[in-house]
């Protein structure tokens, strides 16, 4: 053994075997052999001859401990349990078994009979912090924290410089809730060891938890610096950063993960969310084809990808991924309500085969909970104060919040009582206005539908408004449990919900013209008598400037819709317009990426050259309006048109050209033009728009006496007077609610 301990490994084993020679029963001998077998990672032969051992001498605790970790390395734990309990049961006080079985009982999860184990070791060594913090692991395991406390406290006692057992201090606090006395004790851990990852990851992450974002960026950050090859590390420092919408960083950390770990799918998906969210749409569809890859039946990584391919206007790829995403997961209604948004932007669907689909989402995920509506006990006089529920996600900086600030500033209080139910996940400036605006507010952004549903019903709401259709993060399932008696649709886009619950959808007398067969909506239209929008613009804005043809010598024509909206036909019927007015420039939002590419090389097909269009990007609200003082005319997209952008254009003094198509949403352009007794501007075929569009860019007369008079004609209209819209809903929601009182809602 001496050799043994020294290091002369050869000359221990050589002794041993010339000891078997002399002795084969020696138990000493063996148990060396044993040991030196077990260095060697050859435990096989360690076990062969411990147990040897065991044989020559049975009543020898240590032999049986020896074997027992052998047993352990070989993965056979229930025999290394029988070892250890053996050896107890000839040295009932052997420190090692008790401690070595306490740490398999732990492995195993095996709580009560670790923790004993631990006791009995305490017993034995009292004053050994470890024992302490071991026994204190196992009784927070087993959900005993106050215990676990005790014993950690004793560890410290005994240790003041014991780093793991202040984290294992915070870990019980956390479990317990107390989240900022755990951050106390994992910053305590950290600064007695600074490597103690366990510390620095927990520390991380209880600080996310408490909401402190930026303090646990910073300490995601550090870790990631400290350990650059630690996979978990980069995706943890990833996700903090993502929850703090830093996501061009976010996605720096999910690369450097990704080159780590090449074929993990989980970061490639995450990596492929950082991309969407920054817009690197050729990032994140090359990521989320990557996760594919690796995985075909990833639900998020398909879903995401034909999001990723609708906002590069590639409808066709995305719609492929939308339905293979309804057949993965036919009971998600969110995914199902993605593929039925997509289908009003497709040039390909008809109203009809559009209102199939949305019935279809309707028999799927709304019937089903038919049997959750109940009676409604509100009171049905017809001319009472009515209380009103508005639900939507995005009541904030966006086209839904921003126009939706004009109805509430003007609601009549008197006869109105307004409630939002807000699942905006990030508050800002337009929030606090709204909120302001409304007479209760309700942040239910962790609400689940049913719970949802039953606070509408306890705040007996009458007339309840969906302000989303199928757009992200809505909440149609809560609609379909019916918790007001009456409900109906506005705002998020003018189409149809197509469920069954919901009674009314509102629209105006050119977003759904007489010719237009409203049997095709699930709700009952109520055309507001002259405009369903009300605009105010989202920012300060100068005045219009001249005509920029004037100064520049040629036509500027222009787009800044979403890009998902410019259809191949779109591209077509602008570069025949280009092509007819000599040296003419477009310019079109659209994010950077290969779609700018394929929309210049269609340019290209049709004669027009690469050079006159002009791509930008997303833009601050200043130099977005700064854009339209470098359009002359702007052209609408189609088969979905503009809207609240058309309005944009309008008040910069940019006239828009459109095209009324065959669904509400692709008839915006022709709802604002005719409130702005500008018919001339809404052309009803292809060819006309063209025309139109021509005509208008060889009147630079027209064109300068358009510049200087639109906004004026903005602000006379019904399109900005806000109280004059808020009488017309109101009137529509009394209108309403007198039907259900009289039966026939």
């Amino acid at each position: 053994m001496r050799c043994y301990k020294n290091g002369d490994i050869a000359g221990a084993e050589a002794l041993c075997r010339l000891e078997l020679q002399q002795r084969p029963a020696s138990g000493a001998a063996l148990h060396l052999l044993g040991l030196i077998s077990s260095d060697r990672g050859e435990n096989e032969a360690a076990l062969n001859h411990l147990q040897r051992a065991i044989e020559a001498e049975p009543l020898v605790a240590e032999y049986r401990i020896d074997a027992g970790v052998v047993l352990e390395r070989l993965k056979r734990l229930d025999e290394a349990i029988a070892a250890y309990r053996l050896a107890l049961e000839i040295e009932p006080a052997s420190l090692a078994a008790h401690m070595r079985l306490g740490a398999l009982l732990a492995r195993l999860q095996r709580w009560n009979d670790s923790i004993a184990s631990w006791r009995a070791a305490v017993q034995i060594q009292e004053t050994d912090p470890e024992i302490h913090n071991n026994l204190g692991a196992a009784l927070y395991s087993a959900g005993q924290f106050e215990p676990a406390l005790l014993e950690f406290a004793r560890a410290i006692e005994l240790r003041p410089d014991f780093a793991e057992a202040y984290n294992n201090v915070g870990n019980t606090l956390f479990s317990r809730g107390e989240i900022d006395l755990a951050i106390v004790a994992y910053r305590k851990a950290v600064s007695l060891n600074p490597k103690l990852t366990d510390a620095q990851t927990n520390l991380a992450h209880a600080l996310q938890h408490a909401g402190r974002r930026d303090e646990a960026a910073a300490a995601h950050l550090r870790i990631a610096w400290e350990r650059p090859a630690d996979v978990s590390a980069q995706i943890s420092t990833g996700n903090a950063l993502a929850a703090l919408n830093l996501w061009q960083a976010a996605a720096e950390a999910y690369q450097r993960a990704l080159q780590l770990d090449p074929q993990n799918p989980t970061v490639a998906t995450a990596l492929g969310n950082a991309f969407l969210a920054i817009k690197d749409l050729d990032g994140a569809v090359m990521a989320y084809r990557r996760v594919l890859a690796l995985q075909p039946d990833s639900l998020e990584a398909m879903n995401n990808l034909g999001m990723a391919l609708k906002d590069q206007g590639l409808l066709d790829d995305s719609l492929d991924c939308c339905e293979r995403a309804v057949e993965l997961a036919p009971g998600n209604a969110a995914v199902h309500s993605n593929l039925v948004y997509l289908l009003s932007f497709h040039p390909g669907y008809d109203p009809a085969e559009i209102s199939r689909q949305q019935r279809l989402w309707n028999d799927r995920h709304a019937a089903p909970l038919k049997s959750l509506i109940r009676p409604h006990a509100n009171d049905r006089s017809p001319d009472r104060r009515l209380k009103i529920g508005y639900v939507s996600p995005d009541l904030c900086r966006h086209v839904v919040g921003q126009n939706l600030l004009p109805l509430l500033g003007e609601h009549d209080r008197a006869q109105f009582e307004v409630h939002c139910y807000s699942s905006t996940a990030r508050p800002d400036a337009i929030t606090q206005l709204l909120r302001q605006h409304s007479h209760v507010w309700h942040d239910v952004a962790e609400a689940d539908d049913e719970s949802l549903a039953e606070m509408i019903r306890r705040d007996a709401i009458d007339i309840l408004i969906d302000l989303s259709l199928h757009m992200g993060h809505n909440r149609l399932q809560v609609f379909a449990r019916k918790p007001a008696p009456v409900s109906a649709t506005w705002l998020g886009y003018c189409a149809s919900t197509g469920l069954e619950a919901i009674d009314y959808r509102l629209s105006d007398p050119y977003l759904d013209p007489p010719e237009t067969d409203l049997s095709l909506y699930s709700e009952q239209t109520v055309h507001l008598p002259e405009t369903w929008w009300c605009y105010r613009c989202a920012g300060p804005t100068p005045e219009p400037s001249s005509p920029p043809s004037l100064g520049a010598g040629y036509i500027t024509f222009g787009c800044l819709n979403n890009f998902t909206k410019v259809s191949p036909g779109s591209l077509d019927l602008w570069a025949e317009i280009l092509a007819a007015v000599p040296q003419s420039r477009m310019i079109i939002h659209a994010h950077p990426g290969s779609h700018r590419d394929d929309a210049r090389r269609r340019f290209a097909e049709a004669g027009v050259e690469p050079d006159r269009i002009e791509f930008v990007p997303q833009q601050s609200w200043a130099q977005y309006v700064q854009t339209y003082a470098r359009i002359d005319i702007a052209l609408d997209p189609f088969p979905w048109g503009g809207g609240i952008t058309t309005c944009d254009a309008l008040w910069m003094g940019v006239p828009v050209v459109t095209l009324s198509g065959q669904t509400a949403v692709g008839r915006g352009g022709r709802s604002i033009l005719s409130n702005l007794g500008l018919v001339e501007l809404v052309a009803r075929r292809p060819r006309q728009y063209v025309q139109t569009a021509v005509t208008l860019a060889s009147s630079p007369a027209r064109l300068a006496e358009l510049r200087g008079d639109l906004r004026n004609r903005m602000l006379t209209s019904p399109l900005t007077n806000a109280r004059r819209f808020a009488r017309n809903i109101e009137n529509a929601y009394r209108q309403m609610w007198k039907q259900f009182c009289q039966g026939s809602a």
